[in-house]
């Protein structure tokens, strides 16, 4: 967590816990630089979106910028022109929240040339091996591929974000754990942190775990 990339994207398969882990992530960037910003890619999933943390995030200095139909009955794919700001600007860190599987990653690729040309990014796989079509590390790979192709942005690491919201305990992590091992093997790419509950944090006995607060809407979809 000490090597912070400008531009950190998190992607993932629906319900894999990546916009609430995006949020943590935004707060915890704040902590050691002046400007960051939290862009919210993800037009597909209306249930949980950055949008629904704007508070909490403006409390804590943080730019937001979200689908102008975010936090609405209203799915269309439109995306505000602030968007190519947020990777075009080099002078603040930027977290993006891309849409769930290949469909919602297919937003990103509007953006990848910038992001690719700066090359300063970490675009990160958020593992939650308690999804029903990610149980396995073989079925985690296939969507992180299938990502890979519709947004045109490499994953260069997997985080362990295997939970099951406020039923998560320590058997779960450590099971999640031992998946995201194997899918960082068999994918080449680097663990780079196991996020858990701040709950559960002092009971983990893992290699950089990060401690996160889980947001209200988060509970009440899982």
């Amino acid at each position: 967590m000490n090597s912070f990339k400008r531009v950190s994207l998190f992607a993932g398969h629906y319900g894999s816990g990546k916009t609430n882990l995006a949020v943590n992530y935004a707060i915890e960037l704040k902590k050691h630089f002046y400007r960051v910003v939290i862009a919210d890619l993800d037009i597909v999933n209306p249930y949980f979106r950055t949008k629904d943390s704007a508070e909490l995030l403006e409390k804590a200095g943080i730019e937001t910028v979200s689908p102008e139909f975010a936090n609405s009955n209203v799915d269309l794919p439109a995306l505000p022109s602030e968007l190519y700001g947020v990777v075009q600007n080099r002078h603040r860190y930027a977290v993006l929240d891309i849409g769930g599987d290949d469909r919602g990653a297919y937003a990103l690729g509007r953006f990848a040339p910038y992001i690719l040309e700066e090359n300063d990014f970490e675009m990160i796989y958020v593992a939650n091996f308690c999804r029903p079509l990610t149980r396995e590390p073989e079925e985690a790979l296939e969507v992180m591929r299938e990502i890979e192709s519709a947004g045109g942005i490499p994953f260069t690491a997997i985080v362990n974000n295997t939970n099951l919201s406020h039923l998560t305990d320590e058997k779960t992590v450590a099971e999640g754990y031992a998946k995201s091992k194997r899918l960082a093997d068999m994918s080449g790419l680097k663990l780079l942190f196991t996020s858990v509950e701040k709950r559960l944090a002092g009971n983990i006995d893992l290699e950089n775990v990060f401690p996160i607060e889980l947001q209200r809407k988060y509970y009440e979809i899982l």
